[in-house]
C-alpha cells in the first residue's frame, strides 16, 4: 500500500519524463502498441538467508519449492494420559455432602472442608461441596489419579481443585458424569507474597484430562484450567467460562481428543514459558475445540502447530473491516484504521505456526493467523476473517496445500517473503489481497515499519496452486520482486488509481502459469520484460462496470480469456503460455458465454455478442494497447512501497 502521498509528485514526474525506466509504451492507437525496448532496473538485494522450515531463501531470483515443513515439536503421551482411570480395590473414596467430606481409604486427610491427598494412588470424588477446596500435595514420585465421578465443588476463596504439589496429576471425568467447579471473584493466598493459585483448576505439575464425562469450569476471579508445566487433553467434554484466560499451559498445551469450549475475557489457550525455547507450545492434533476469546484465541510463546481436530474461534467480538482505505492507506501502523491496542489474533506463535491438516474457522478483530517468525500451511480447510490481516508472518509465509479462503481482511496474506506451491485459495482484502513486505506490522514489536529500503528483503514466489484475489488496494504487492513459475492467477484489483492490480518495487519475472490482472490503469503494472512467458496488457478508455465479460482471442478465433471482473475495471493484464510472439490477438469487451465460469474465469463453451476493442501483436515480451496509464505497467520500478 502506498504510504506517502509526496510519492504521487514522484510518479508523475517520472510519468512526464518519458518512463525511462522500462515501461509499456502506449500509443494514441487503441488497436496497436510497441513496447519499448528496456532493460528492468534490478532492485539491490543482500544474500540474506530466510529460513523456511528446511528450504533457503538468498535472492529474489531463488525459487522457494518448499513442500514440507519440520513440525516444530512433538508429544509423547504416556499410557495413562490416554486410557482413563477407572476405580479399583485400592480405590480411595471421597464423598462430598454440603459442608461435610467423608473420605475412606488412605493417603488423604480431611480438615473441615478440604481435603488434602497426601500420596499417589486413586481417588474418586464425588457429590456437592458448598464451599471448600480438593488439594494434592504429595511428595511421592508417582501419579495422583482424581476420578470426578459427578462433582459439584465451589470455592469462594481459592481454587476448588488444586495441585501444590506431585509428580503428575490426571483428572478422569467418568462416562456419563456431569461436573463442575467454580469459584468466587477474589482469593486469600497464603501470605502476602504469593499470587497463586489464580485459577479455578491449578496445577504447578504436569496436568492431564481425560475420560468421556463433562466438566464445566466457571471462572469468576481470573483463569479456568492452569498447569504450571504440561497440560494434556485427551478426552472429555470441558467448558470454561473465564474473566481472563481460559486454559492456560506454561510449558505446554496438547489437545489430542475431547469436545473443548472455552469463553475468555482474555486468551482462550495460551502457553506462556518465554525461559525455554523447547518450551511453550500448543499442539493440537484432534478434538473439537470452540474459542471465544476476548484477547488472543490460542497463543503460544514459541510453536503452534495444528494437525488435525475441529477449530472455530472468534476474537475481540469478530472481524471488522474499514473499506475507505483509498488510495494512500488511512491511519495506524499498516494503515489499518481499525488497529487494535491490544493483540485480538485467532491463531499466533511467537516462531513458527505450522498447520498440517484440520478444519479451522476464525473471525478475529485481528489478524486471523500471526507468527513473529513463519507460518507454514501444509493442509487443511481454513475459512477466516480477519479485521487486520488474514494470515501474517514477519518472516515468511509458505503455503502448500489445503483451501484457504479469507472472506474478509485488511490484507489477505503479509509477510517478507511469500511463498504459494499449491493449494486453493481465495481471498478478500480491504487493501492488499498479497503484500510482500520485510517491514515489521508493529504491533509487538511497537515500531512504524521504515520508508524505503524494503524492496531488498521482501519477495513473493507464486509456484502452483490456485488463487483469487479480491482487492481494494493492490492485488499482488511486492515491497521487493514477484517471481511466477506455474498455477492459476485471478486479480480483482482494485477500482481507484491510487493502487494497481499489479505493485512490485523490484522485477516480476513469470516463466509459467496462467495470470490475469483487472482493475484500475492509473498505477497498473505488468510483468518484468526479463520474463520467459509473454504478457499482454489493454486499458480501456473509460472504466468498465462489473460484471462487464473481457474476452481475448487468437485470429484464428482460439479462447485464451473470457473473464467476468467482480468489479469496476479499467486495465485488463493476460500472461498465458499460449501466447506467442508474433501472434495477433483480439480483445473484446461485453457479451455472453455458454461455458461454465469459476470465479468469474470461464472454461468450454461459446463467446458470443461483445464488441471488439482492440488487435495487439506480440513483438516481446510485454505488449501493451489502449490508453496511457499514469502508472508503470512493463517491469521497471513502481515507485510505491
Amino acid at each position: 500500500m502506498r504510504k506517502r502521498f509526496a510519492l504521487l509528485l514522484a510518479i508523475l514526474v517520472l510519468a512526464l519524463s518519458a518512463c525511462s525506466s522500462g515501461a509499456v509504451e502506449f500509443t494514441d492507437n487503441a488497436y496497436a502498441a510497441e513496447l519499448a525496448a528496456a532493460t528492468a532496473e534490478e532492485t539491490s538485494t543482500a544474500t540474506s538467508a530466510l529460513q523456511i522450515g528446511e528450504e533457503t531463501s538468498t535472492s529474489a531470483s531463488t525459487q522457494q519449492t518448499a513442500k514440507t515443513a519440520l513440525a516444530p515439536v512433538s508429544v509423547e503421551y504416556d499410557t495413562d494420559d490416554l486410557e482413563p482411570s477407572v476405580s479399583g480395590p485400592d480405590t480411595a473414596y471421597v464423598v462430598l455432602a454440603g459442608d461435610v467430606i467423608t473420605f475412606e481409604g488412605g493417603g488423604a486427610t480431611v480438615d473441615g472442608t478440604v481435603v488434602t491427598i497426601t500420596s499417589a494412588g486413586t481417588y474418586s470424588i464425588s457429590g456437592i461441596l458448598d464451599d471448600g477446596q480438593i488439594i494434592v500435595d504429595t511428595q511421592d514420585e508417582e501419579t495422583v489419579y482424581l476420578i470426578l465421578n459427578g462433582v459439584d465443588i465451589t470455592c469462594s476463596t481459592s481454587a476448588p481443585i488444586y495441585v501444590r504439589n506431585a509428580e503428575k496429576t490426571v483428572i478422569t471425568l467418568a462416562d456419563g458424569t456431569e461436573n463442575t467447579v467454580t469459584d468466587g471473584d477474589s482469593y486469600v493466598f497464603e501470605d502476602a507474597d504469593s499470587d497463586e493459585p489464580n485459577a479455578v483448576v491449578f496445577s504447578k505439575d504436569d496436568l492431564t484430562i481425560n475420560g468421556g464425562g463433562s466438566l464445566t469450569v466457571n471462572a469468576n476471579y481470573n483463569n479456568g484450567i492452569v498447569s504450571k508445566d504440561d497440560l494434556k487433553i485427551t478426552g472429555g467434554n470441558i467448558t470454561v467460562n473465564a474473566v481472563n484466560d481460559g486454559i492456560k499451559g506454561r510449558d505446554s498445551i496438547a489437545l489430542k481428543d475431547g469436545t473443548v469450549t472455552v469463553d475468555a475475557g482474555g486468551d482462550g489457550l495460551q502457553s506462556n514459558n518465554d525461559e525455554d525455547a523447547e518450551k511453550g507450545y500448543v499442539f493440537i492434533e484432534g478434538g473439537t475445540l470452540s474459542i471465544t476469546a476476548g484477547l488472543d484465541g490460542i497463543q503460544a510463546q514459541t510453536s503452534l502447530t495444528v494437525s488435525g481436530g475441529e477449530i472455530t474461534i472468534i476474537t475481540g467480538g469478530g472481524s471488522v473491516v474499514s473499506n475507505s482505505g483509498g488510495a494512500w492507506g488511512g491511519r495506524g501502523m499498516e494503515g489499518n484504521p481499525n488497529e487494535t491496542t491490544e493483540s485480538a489474533k485467532g491463531l499466533k506463535a511467537g516462531t513458527d505456526l505450522t498447520i498440517m491438516d484440520g478444519v479451522i474457522q476464525i473471525n478475529s478483530l485481528d489478524d486471523a493467523i500471526h507468527s513473529n517468525d513463519s507460518v507454514t500451511i501444509n493442509s487443511g480447510d481454513l475459512v477466516l476473517a480477519s479485521g487486520d490481516d488474514g494470515i501474517h508472518a514477519d518472516a515468511a509465509v509458505t503455503i502448500n496445500g489445503g483451501d484457504l479462503n479469507i472472506t474478509q481482511s485488511y490484507e489477505g496474506l503479509e509477510s517478507a517473503v511469500i511463498t504459494i506451491n499449491d493449494g486453493t485459495i481465495h481471498l478478500t482484502a480491504s487493501d492488499d489481497g498479497i503484500n510482500g513486505s520485510s517491514g515489521n506490522s508493529g504491533a509487538e514489536a511497537g515500531a512504524q515499519p521504515m520508508w524505503g529500503g524494503e524492496s531488498g528483503g521482501a519477495y513473493v514466489y507464486i509456484n502452483g496452486g490456485y488463487l483469487f484475489v479480491d482487492a481494494n488496494g493492490d492485488g499482488l504487492d511486492s515491497n521487493g520482486s514477484i517471481e511466477m513459475t506455474a498455477g492459476t492467477v485471478l486479480v480483482n484489483g482494485p477500482t481507484n488509481d491510487g493502487n494497481g492490480p499489479l505493485d512490485y518495487l523490484g522485477t516480476f519475472n513469470i516463466s509459467g502459469g496462467f495470470l490475469v490482472a483487472v482493475g484500475s490503469s492509473g498505477m497498473a503494472q505488468a510483468p518484468s520484460t526479463t520474463s520467459t512467458q509473454y504478457s499482454v496488457m489493454y486499458n480501456f478508455a473509460s472504466a468498465q462496470a462489473a460484471g462487464t465479460m473481457v474476452h481475448i482471442e487468437s485470429e484464428s478465433g482460439e479462447d485464451l480469456l473470457t473473464f467476468v471482473p467482480t468489479k469496476q475495471y479499467q486495465s485488463v493484464l493476460l500472461s498465458s503460455p499460449e501466447l506467442e510472439n508474433g501472434s495477433t490477438y483480439i480483445v473484446y469487451s461485453g457479451g455472453s458465454s455458454s461455458g461454465t465460469a469459476t470465479d468469474g474465469l470461464y472454461s468450454g463453451g461459446t463467446y458470443t455478442g461483445g464488441s471488439q476493442v482492440a488487435s495487439l501483436t506480440i513483438t516481446s515480451m510485454v505488449t501493451g494497447g489502449g490508453s496511457a496509464a499514469g502508472g508503470f505497467p512493463g517491469g521497471g520500478r513502481g515507485g510505491r512501497p
